[in-house]
């Protein structure tokens, strides 16, 4: 295809070239150098080559498809993409036959025709323009006028792809080889219908050879007449191809064609067997032999490309005395031969023995013409055989002269001179084919007649001529019409027969007012164009003959004739019906006679003639519809004719066309007809190339049709009636038509400003509908009007430049400029004008204003954003503030950009303008705040934009729609904003089945209601209802989605308060309702599973992040069974282009402020804030399950590093940890399953403190893990607790809690660390406290194993007792222990154990006991301390012992109370 460049030199062999701003460097055979013209020369000029205007924008379509095909296949419109391949290579193979120029002027027509067919589709399917054309080539719409370009506008072409496959099957049949095969038929009696039974696929009656026999036959499609073909494949015609005629008569016959065919069917015979046991072998022979028995040479063709012969021979059906042979046979026989001409058919039998003979039995015979003068008729005619009394059956088909009686009479009248009256009566009684066979004999006999004897037969005739015209009217013989002009033109002789049609014409109409029938002046009025063609022609003839001799008189005749019609068009017709059809008769014919007044008046008579008549007719619209319609059609085709194409006949006809046009818009009436009629006016003067001529006119439009077609636009509109469009492209044709003289004409012609406005008024609204189709106050301001129209201009969408292509974009700048542009500037000039008029239209046009400041066009902007400022400023002086323009512009913004208007450089030139002009206001500190607050909006509104109209997540559309609604509550306080998109957050979380979430979203809205009877509007999807029904609706849908996220715990709260306005209201049913709501949540929280979430911190670093992202920290809560390797996918495939950072330090400003996305992501620890509940032992598992991990704010992560140098042997000693303390906005779960993070506290644990903390982890995980089998919250397996068990004693054998006792408990430690005794006391504690607890669980593990896990257990007891050893537990405490383990194995505690009793020497004694709500009638503690001071134990000794004594009693008085109670229950 090639691209256009300019060359600026040549330099040995290469081009210096230039395109779009672009240098480059070419070889000499990589340019072609084009004819072409330069226009609008300097930066955009533009070049266009000298070539065929269909070539110019297929290379241009080409070339712009080329982009958009490849980003088909990115959109994985795959389908598309191939359909669009194969119509881009078709485009390129016709381009290359268009440039070849070697096609004719035909095949050009058809190539060009498949060519713009495809650009269309194709422009189509890709969403491109479809360019209105004319003869194949695109119309320039500056020389053609808008309603031409609207009834050019081309439709969607849906036929496309039924288009495809014809023109494939055409490929195929015509362009290419085709195999056929060769059938053979079973049965030969059946061969005369082989190819019926093929087509109904009767298989049984015909087969296919086995092997590969066929036919290959190469099939050609040409186009034109034959003498064309001739001319241009003269090649063809060399090797002896034969031409083949149809059987039937051509859809024409032109006077001087013959053809003299007969076409006969050899359909059948049935003979008898005469006495023989055997059928014969039957063959037919035929002859065509003249009246003196002279078989007639060569006078029978078996088909085209066959040599003519003599006689005929027809096949042999063996031992068929019934054969069928079904042959055709053409007979062109002499015309002079004809008559007297029979055929002959002899009939033998050829036996199977003796070959050489063929036995006569039996002859027939048929003459072809009658003693009438007629052939045979076309019909089947049985023929006797001779000598047998057997017969045969023959169908005859021909396309001869078939004269009938009457038609014969009529051109035999010489012979029957007393006749000829009835013999032109009777001439409606010939069939119309037989007429139009001979039509130029019969008018040629008519006017023969017609001068023989004017006066006799003057209306016989004209009765017959006005019969044979309205012939030619039906469907079925109009293609005869070009023989009739043929006729008139060149066989016509009838020079007198102009004076005798004029009388019987006009004697036709006088009497339309007297007769009551009149269906012969109807037929007469119809058979109008062609009387006038023959009033006409036979006048020039007579003027020919006569060298113009009474040509007044003729002029005489024309004028009284028309003096006749006007009469009858003036009738009123509103009383009689058959007076009503002749009118609309008349009418119809009368536009047809123009072109033949034409030939003998000039332009100006014509006009007078037409003008009279047009007047003649009422100009009352309420003569009936069916006749309004008829006089419209009359002027439309009056107004389509060549007459009106001359300036000089519309200067006289447009007046009357133009009043009756009024009257019908002024009445609505017949609007469609109308406006075709204006659109072809409006056309014409378009093309006119007389400019004095078309300014007269178009003043007179304007004067006639301005005012009442601006009402009859608004009130279709106002009814949303389908001529909308037609009424719309006339008034844009009329305005684009007038000067400026003429709007000075119709400024200076209102007589009063009030008028002045009406109109003013009218046209801005007729505009403003155009845009935008929404009727407003017929009430508004002038100027507001004025205004509501420039921003409906600018913000149309067929001036949005941004969203088509880059060509279309060129085109339309290079020739129009940027409208956008220069409208802005025409309503900034008229901003400024309104002086202190401006506080009129604020807060109205702000929103308007505001719209068009958001078009992506930056000199747009420039010009607009001003404006605000000079509102705000107005608004201050006037109120103090600018409080209305602050809450408009940030209601108006939010839609505006929801809807996709707006960006990020508006974002920034919006803040930069306003803040340069608000800088030396007195005022400044306000307006830098809202100017400040509105570009935080707007950030935040596009973020939530690109969001929502993208391919997001819903994870990140629900942090964007928190963001902005958190915005809009917090910083600008707009409640009904904020309520918006609480609604629109709560839907995103019930998409996500996010159900908790979903609750607190709307409890926030719930939570701005009062319990009060105060009345609310219908707002969102509530109804009308107090302000208690809408908050008792709303606590009910909370509570259900409370339940269904099996978040019961808060739901509860919202169950009493309903609970608590029920029981104020006595509302006992619904008090009942809630309360067994609130007994079946407890239920759940006692009997249901909950998973506990994981929690994981995520770090957004980077500039590429939006903007409630970009460079902060979330703590997220997992869903159900996530873990951290799940949760980094999913938020790595959320974002797709960040980059996962490995490692958990905090990043520094590269990152931050780098053009990338970096994402970091830890599993953190939930801190509870309730602590309580969980240091309560009687609180069950699920319970305390619940409280871990809601309602958290603060988390934990914890780093390990070591300081200093690393100890090899023992790396306890060293290993330091960096904990990180996270803490929230708001707590988790909330409105989001994401929060921010507000602060974050780093502190570092040393070694010893670590170890406290870890051993004190190990030991609350196995308390709560033997509680759960100890209750018998855990059933059957008992797995978890053997890997558990196996975990804490593998590890303490091995090294684990024994490295702690290595590292913390040595001389060289204590001695270097005097600060840490207190910690390593505890420490110690710990590890012998894990000991206990390690007993009671292997205790349990003992009571629940299985058999097959018995050498397990046998392990972790072994394993257990070495780890005792090594950790060097006291042997009295383990004495003591094991006496109470003894004790407890033989009591049954359904409640609760005891679970261990440990003594440490000089720091205190204490008792734990799980006592997990067996009884829960019993009130006990947990934990029973009895702690000892240092000053009550100054040695080991009896005080010790009288402890240990009153310990030991007080924990078997719990036992036998805790028996007690068994027995008792």
């Amino acid at each position: 295809l090639g691209e256009t460049v300019q060359i600026l030199e040549k330099c040995e062999g290469k081009y210096d070239v230039w395109k779009m701003c672009l240098f480059g460097i070419f070889p000499v055979n990589y340019i072609h150098l084009k004819k072409a013209v330069v226009s609008n020369r300097g930066q955009y000029e533009t070049v266009v080559p000298l070539e065929d205007t269909v070539i110019t924008e297929v290379t241009a379509t080409l070339q712009e498809w080329s982009v958009l095909w490849k980003q088909l296949y990115v959109k994985h419109k795959i389908d598309l993409f191939y359909k669009l391949r194969h119509v881009m290579n078709e485009l390129i193979d016709l381009r290359r036959q268009l440039l070849s120029g070697h096609l004719t002027q035909d095949q050009v027509r058809e190539v060009k025709r498949h060519l713009t067919v495809r650009l269309d589709w194709g422009n189509e399917h890709l969403g491109l323009d479809l360019v209105p054309r004319k003869d194949f080539e695109v119309v320039d719409s500056d020389q053609i006028s808008v309603s031409d370009l609207y009834k050019m506008n081309p439709e969607k072409i849906d036929r496309m792809c039924a288009l495809f496959t014809v023109c494939n099957i055409f490929h195929f049949l015509y362009n290419s080889l085709n195999f056929f095969w060769i059938l053979k038929c079973n049965n030969e009696n059946e061969w005369f219908q082989i190819h019926e039974n093929i087509i109904r696929k009767s298989s049984t009656k015909y087969t296919a050879p086995s092997s590969n026999y066929g036919l290959i036959i190469s099939l050609q499609l040409l186009h034109g007449e034959m003498e064309q073909i001739r001319r241009e494949y003269p090649m063809i015609f060399n090797r002896g191809i034969a031409v083949t005629r149809k059987i039937g008569f051509p859809d024409v016959i032109m006077p001087g064609d013959i053809r003299n065919d007969l076409y006969l069917t050899l359909e059948k015979g049935d003979f008898e067997r005469g006495g023989k046991s055997v059928q014969k072998n039957i063959e037919v022979t035929m002859y065509v032999l003249y009246a003196d028995g002279e078989i007639l040479k060569e006078c029978i063709s078996l088909g085209s490309g066959e040599p003519s012969r003599s006689v005929y021979h027809s096949f042999v059906l063996y031992h068929s005395n019934s054969p069928r042979w079904g042959e055709v046979i053409k007979l062109p026989i002499p015309i002079d031969r004809f008559r007297g001409s029979h055929l002959r058919f002899e009939f033998r039998h050829c036996s199977t023995k003796d070959k050489g003979e063929k036995k006569l039995f039996g002859f027939a015979f048929t003459p072809l013409m009658r003693d009438d003068g007629t052939t045979l008729s076309d019909d089947i005619h049985e023929l006797y055989v001779y000598k047998c009394d057997e017969n045969s059956t023959f169908n005859n088909h021909f396309c001869v002269l078939n004269f009938l009686l009457d038609l014969l009479a009529l051109l035999k009248w010489k012979a029957y001179p007393d006749r000829v009256m009835d013999i032109l009566g009777r001439l409606r009684h010939v069939s119309g084919e037989e007429i139009v066979k001979f039509l130029q004999d019969i008018l040629d006999t008519l006017f023969v007649i017609l001068d023989d004897n004017t006066e006799k037969y003057g209306l016989l005739v004209f009765q017959s001529l006005v019969f044979i015209i309205n012939l030619l009217r039906d469907s079925k013989y109009f293609h005869f019409r070009p023989v009739m002009d043929t006729y008139i033109q060149k066989h016509f002789a009838g020079a007198l027969a102009y004076k005798e049609l004029i009388r019987c014409l006009k004697w036709y109409m006088d009497r339309s007012a007297e007769l009551v029938r009149q269906d012969h002046i109807q037929e007469a009025m119809r058979a109008l164009e062609y009387l006038f063609k023959f009033i006409v022609q036979s006048r020039i003839l007579y003027s020919r003959a006569t060298c113009g001799m009474e040509e007044e008189q003729f002029r005489a005749n024309i004028q009284e004739l028309f003096q006749s019609i006007r009469f009858v068009l003036s009738l009123d017709s509103r009383s009689s019906e058959t007076l009503i059809f002749t009118q609309a008769a008349l009418l119809n014919s009368f536009p047809a006679i123009f072109d033949e007044l034409l030939q003998m008046f000039t332009v100006q008579e014509v006009a007078e003639f037409v003008r009279g008549t047009l007047g003649s007719m009422p100009s009352t619209v309420h003569i009936g519809q069916s006749m309004d319609v008829v006089k419209l059609q009359s002027i439309a085709r009056t107004v389509d004719s060549r007459l009106f194409s001359f300036s000089e006949s519309r200067r006289i006809l447009l007046p009357v066309v133009l009043h009756h046009i009024h009257l019908h818009l002024r009445q609505q009436k017949e609007l469609l007809i109308c406006s075709g009629i204006l659109s072809s006016i409006f056309s014409i003067i378009k093309t006119s190339s007389v400019e004095t001529d078309v300014i007269e006119e178009v003043e007179m439009m304007v004067e006639s049709l301005l005012d009442v077609l601006l009402q009859t636009l608004l009130t279709i509109m106002s009814k949303s009636q389908s001529q909308e469009g037609e009424y719309v492209s006339c008034l844009l044709s009329l305005l684009r038509q007038m000067s400026d003289t003429h709007f000075q004409h119709l400024l200076d012609n209102f007589q009063s400003k009030d008028e002045l406005k009406e109109f003013l008024l009218k046209i801005f609204c007729v505009f403003r509908n155009l845009m935008k189709m929404t009727v407003f106050p017929r009430d508004w301001m002038v100027w507001n009007s004025y205004f509501s129209l420039s921003v409906l201009f600018i913000n149309q969408p067929s001036l949005q430049l941004e969203s088509i292509t880059p060509a279309k974009r060129k085109k339309i700048l290079d020739k129009y400029g940027d409208m956008r542009v220069m409208m802005a500037y025409e309503l900034f000039t008229m901003w400024q004008n309104l002086g202190e008029h401006k506080i009129h239209f604020i807060p109205g046009m702000i929103g308007p204003f505001l719209g068009v400041t958001l078009v992506p066009q930056p000199e747009v902007r420039n010009i607009m954003i001003p404006i605000f400022h000079d509102m705000m400023d107005w608004e201050q002086r006037k109120n103090g503030n600018f409080k209305q323009v602050e809450a408009e512009l940030i209601d108006k913004l939010d839609s505006l950009v929801s809807e996709g208007k707006g960006d990020e450089n508006y974002r920034e030139l919006f803040n930069l303008l306003l803040l340069e002009k608000i800088e030396q206001e007195t005022w400044r500190e306000t307006g830098v705040s809202f100017v400040t607050s509105v570009t935080r909006l707007m950030e935040r509104l596009l973020d939530y934009r690109d969001c929502m109209k993208g391919d997001e997540t819903e994870n990140k559309k629900i942090g964007c729609t928190v963001n902005l609604m958190n915005f809009y509550k917090s910083e600008i306080n707009k409640e009904e904003m904020y309520i918006r998109y609480i609604h629109k957050l709560c839907d995103m979380h019930l998409q996500a089945e996010n159900y908790t979430e979903a609750a607190f979203t709307l409890l926030l809205y719930c939570e701005l209601l009062q319990w009060e009877d105060r009345p609310l509007r219908e707002f969102l999807h509530y109804p009308s209802q107090t302000e208690w029904q809408r908050k008792e609706n709303l606590c009910r849908k909370i509570i259900h989605y409370f339940n269904k996220g099996k978040s019961w715990e808060f739901g509860i709260p919202l169950c009493r308060e309903l609970a608590l306005q029920y029981e104020s209201l006595y509302d006992y049913q619904s008090l009942s309702w809630i309360r067994k709501m609130e007994a079946t949540y407890y239920d759940n929280i006692m009997e249901q599973q909950r998973l506990e979430p994981e929690f994981f911190r995520v770090g957004f670093y980077g500039r590429k992040f939006p903007f409630f992202l970009r460079n902060k920290e979330y703590v997220c809560r997992g869903h159900d069974y996530e873990r951290l390797e799940t949760f980094q996918q999913r938020m790595l495939s959320e974002f797709p282009q960040a980059i996962a950072m490995q490692h958990p330090n905090h990043p520094d400003d590269s990152i931050l402020q780098c053009d990338a996305q970096y994402l970091q992501i830890y599993a953190v620890t939930p801190i509870p804030d309730n602590i309580d509940v969980l240091q309560m032992d009687r609180v069950p598992d699920r319970i305390k399950s619940f409280y871990r991990v809601n309602n958290i704010r603060k988390f934990r992560y914890d780093r390990p590093f070591h300081k200093g140098p690393k100890d090899k042997e023992n790396e306890f000693k060293s290993l330091w940890i960096e904990r990180t303390t996270l803490t929230l906005t708001h707590g988790l779960p909330g409105i989001s399953r994401w929060f921010e993070v507000e602060r974050r506290e780093l502190v570092e644990v040393s070694p010893l403190e670590n170890a406290i903390q870890v051993v004190e982890n190990k030991n609350q995980e196995l308390r709560t893990l033997i509680s759960q089998y100890q209750h018998k919250q855990m059933h059957g397996n008992i797995n978890l607790l053997s890997m558990c068990l196996n975990g804490v004693i593998d590890a303490a054998v091995n090294g684990g809690i024994a490295r702690y006792q290595e590292a913390f408990f040595d001389r060289e430690y204590i001695t270097t660390h005097p600060g840490d005794a207190e910690k390593i006391t505890q420490l110690k504690e710990l590890m012998h406290e894990q000991v206990h607890i390690l007993g009671v669980g292997l205790a349990v593990h003992e009571k629940f194993v299985h058999p097959e896990m018995r050498p397990l257990h046998k392990k972790l007891i072994d394993q257990f007792q070495m780890m005792q050893s090594q950790l060097d537990v006291p042997e009295q405490t383990q004495k003591w222990s094991g006496q109470i383990k003894r004790q407890l194995g033989k009591v049954a505690l359904p409640g609760g154990i005891l679970d261990l009793v440990r003594l440490e020497q000089n720091k205190q004694l204490r008792i734990c006991m799980l006592t997990h709500n067996a009884l829960p009638h019993v009130q006990r503690r947990s934990c029973l301390k009895l702690r000892t001071m240092r000053s009550l134990l100054p040695a080991f000794g009896l005080k010790l012992f009288s402890y240990l004594r009153f310990l030991y009693f007080t924990t078997f008085k719990f036992i036998y109370y805790a028996m007690l109670l068994t027995r008792n229950k």
